[in-house]
């Protein structure tokens, strides 16, 4: 089971439907600024975090973006560049999909 990073970011334009995304994506994530997550996902997971996602929105008006951003591991963490205040991954924890 290989686990990948992703980024999720959104902009969800009613504040019901944002307030179910963002509870779904702190489901399967960290965030690290408003409205973008870092995810560890498998296959599986990212699978699950899509369809739970697809339940809140507009199409119309609603985008989420998600961006495979590699393997997860620690090195990939080491891509991130911050302006201003560090950035600081908080440590893995475990995630039952």
């Amino acid at each position: 089971m290989h686990h990948r990073l992703y980024l999720v970011s959104y902009d969800i334009s009613d504040p019901a439907r944002l307030r179910k995304v963002h509870r779904t994506c702190r489901g399967f994530g960290d965030p690290v600024q408003y409205s973008v997550f870092v995810c560890t996902l498998t296959e599986r997971g990212l699978a699950t975090l899509r369809l739970r996602l697809e339940r809140h929105l507009n199409h119309r008006e609603d985008q989420v973006l998600i961006l495979d951003i590699g393997p997860a591991h620690d090195r990939t963490l080491q891509r991130f560049t911050a302006l201003g205040r560090a950035f600081e991954p908080r440590p893995r924890r475990a995630h039952i999909v």
